[in-house]
């Protein structure tokens, strides 16, 4: 068990992707900065999807920056924890994908 959760294209690529095991707090975070808790099923994501605008994944991009509170070069620093920068690059891949396509496909396994 565990939460799997994954960025897709409109092509159904995936372009982003995060894992986090049951336990692991870190899960939350990401559910939280997506506004997405209601995917959250406890031990593992569940199993739904959902798209999401380009202001909504810019929404998660902001909030992580205040609650890690390093500004822009967030991903790159070298004292932030594999969750830190996984959710970081999950966010910024789904911005990315979002800019150009107008909006990201997220599903929560």
């Amino acid at each position: 068990m565990g939460h799997d959760i994954s960025g897709y294209n409109k092509a159904g690529e995936e372009i982003a992707y995060a894992r986090f095991s049951m336990g692991n707090y870190n899960a939350a975070i990401l559910y939280n900065l997506l506004d997405a808790n209601k995917y959250d099923a406890g031990v593992s994501g569940s199993g739904d999807s959902s798209t999401f605008s380009i202001q909504q994944i810019e929404k998660a991009l902001s909030a992580s920056k205040r609650f890690y509170k390093n500004g822009d070069s967030l991903s790159e620093s070298d004292f932030l924890t594999w969750d830190q920068k996984q959710i970081q690059n999950f966010i910024q891949n789904c911005l990315a994908t979002a800019k150009i396509e107008g909006s990201v496909e997220v599903y929560f396994g």
